[in-house]
């Protein structure tokens, strides 16, 4: 199979052509790259699964194109869901909701639940309304490994697996949608992301998050290994054990992600090669996948900075943690 990268205005017409005949896209939108299929047809959805290599007990995100959509795909939806649908769609946030007859078990892993997103994206919208069904769509990327946040990312990873790429720039936001289960009596978030407890408590009064051991995943990046480098990956306490980390490291390759402040505290230390990630927490959340995959390309072993916090800074670093395997320095 031969993979195409497209515009909008070049390759819409052809997409929406594929998503009804049951094939797969991947598209941009404001979080990472997604690959979509037609979130009513069982069997498109199961190519997503091929695709990427993904367990099919890994549930998919259902993205609609208008709040409207959601009464069609969810049941029962409580006052206190629909104040988080009207506070941040469209945006960066999946909602976790009981799912109507119409939603097919490859979607859900066999639930009784449902992850719903409506992005923010203008292309992803545009792709959407165009193909006239909701489109169920996980990152579009070799499961496990890290989410794309550009169309090259897409094709490096799944070139001859899927005939077509919406191109759309780069990820605004960077980092998975924050998921949040509304589908119980107590809000409970089960992903972190841009969308943040904070932000979320001033809208609901009580949020909860997800703590202790999965035996069923109601949403992605909960059960299985995800995000992680094709070399190793460490965090560093601080900056004096990312410098020594580095410098003890017996590969000829190391590499340290980093803010810019703590990129300059290091040089002073010792002759680390580094990448900038920026200075703010939302430079972090937007640079950091591709930062990771630069590094893997051209390194054998990425030193990361712990970095710590709430928000933002606590969203990124649970991409951080599952990444490298909970391993520092």
């Amino acid at each position: 199979m031969q993979t195409k990268t497209v515009t909008l205005n070049e390759g819409l017409e052809e997409a929406v052509e594929l998503i009804k005949d049951g094939e797969v896209v991947a598209f941009p939108t404001e979080t990472v790259y997604g690959l979509g299929a037609n979130a009513l047809d069982g069997s498109a959805v199961k190519k997503i699964f091929a695709a990427k290599g993904r367990p099919m007990d890994n549930p998919l995100i259902v993205h609609v194109a208008a709040k409207a959509d959601i009464d069609k795909l969810a049941a029962n939806v409580s006052a206190q869901a629909r104040s988080v649908i009207d506070a941040f769609m469209p945006g960066p946030i999946t909602v976790i909701l009981n799912k109507s007859d119409i939603v097919p078990d490859e979607v859900s892993a066999g639930l009784s639940t449902v992850g719903i997103r409506f992005p923010a994206h203008e292309v992803a919208q545009e792709f959407i309304r165009a193909c006239g069904v909701p489109i169920a769509a996980p990152s579009a990327n070799t499961s496990t490994k890290i989410s794309p946040t550009t169309a090259k990312h897409v094709y490096d990873d799944l070139q001859g697996r899927i005939p077509l790429i919406l191109e759309g720039g780069n990820s605004e936001v960077g980092i998975e949608s924050t998921i949040i289960d509304m589908s119980g009596d107590t809000p409970t978030i089960l992903r972190p992301g841009a969308i943040t407890a904070d932000m979320l408590a001033e809208v609901l009064g009580e949020v909860k998050t997800f703590s202790g051991k999965i035996i069923v995943a109601k949403a992605p990046g909960m059960k299985y290994r995800h995000y992680a480098p094709d070399c190793e990956m460490v965090v560093a306490s601080s900056v004096e054990a990312a410098a020594k980390a580095y410098l003890e490291n017996k590969s000829d390759k190391p590499i340290v992600l980093a803010k810019t402040d703590y990129a300059t505290a290091l040089a002073k230390i010792c002759d680390c090669e580094s990448i900038d990630l920026g200075e703010s927490d939302n430079d972090v959340m937007r640079n950091i996948y591709s930062a990771m995959r630069e590094a893997e390309k051209n390194h054998d072993y990425i030193i990361c900075q712990d970095f710590g916090g709430d928000g933002a800074a606590r969203s990124v670093m649970n991409r951080i943690e599952k990444a490298s395997g909970g391993k520092r320095v």
